[in-house]
């Protein structure tokens, strides 16, 4: 099998599970579902993935790498001011509810269905994508944006449970539309960012 075709099938085993863990919840889930999603025999899925908290994980892994990826390159784009760039990280995240509400759900609520993943995942996806908000606090602070007094990797995660809350919530309310989004994310915003100020 060229790598090409493998790393299609993996693709698209990943993508059923997201879709199958999404409407039936990973507990109940089983792994012949994944396979009928995929449009794959069931023994497919071993030749990609030990058994189904790996193929969580693995789901996890590379839906991270692409939230990353596309968090870093918002942030790039929006330039301006790191205030500014906070709101492009808040609206970015919000905005999986819309795009794709199976994602939402799944890093949401979905991961916390595996004990394996809670208990022995060591993050390190989930670490990178905290590492990218806390450069974002670490800079504020560098510039007098933001107080200097609070510790930042705290103030990352946080952040990060803020914006998981708030994704759940819109997601699950079916809030999506571009409008109610923007409003999350002015609000969220203008709470983290009030608490970041310096004092006067």
């Amino acid at each position: 099998m060229s790598r090409e075709k493998t790393s299609e099938k993996r693709q698209r085993i990943l993508a059923a599970a997201l879709k199958v863990f999404a409407q039936r919840g990973f507990y109940s889930a089983n792994v012949s579902e994944v396979a009928r999603e995929a449009s794959v025999a069931d023994g497919t899925i071993y030749l990609y993935f030990k058994n189904k908290d790996d193929l969580l994980i693995q789901l996890f892994e590379d839906r991270m790498e692409y939230l990353i990826r596309r968090l870093k390159d918002g942030l790039e784009a929006a330039g301006g001011s790191v205030q500014h760039r906070m709101l492009a990280m808040i609206r970015a995240h919000l905005q999986i509810s819309a795009e794709s509400p199976a994602l939402a759900e799944f890093i949401t609520l979905e991961l916390r269905q595996s004990s394996k993943f809670v208990k022995e995942y060591q993050n390190e996806k989930f670490s990178e994508y905290l590492t990218v908000v806390r450069q974002l606090i670490e800079e504020g602070q560098g510039d007098g944006s933001f107080r200097s007094d609070l510790d930042p990797r705290i103030t990352a995660r946080a952040a990060f449970g803020a914006l998981d809350e708030m994704l759940l919530t819109l997601t699950l309310a079916g809030r999506t539309s571009p409008e109610e989004i923007e409003t999350a994310a002015q609000q969220v915003h203008d709470l983290l960012c009030g608490g970041l100020m310096p004092r006067t």
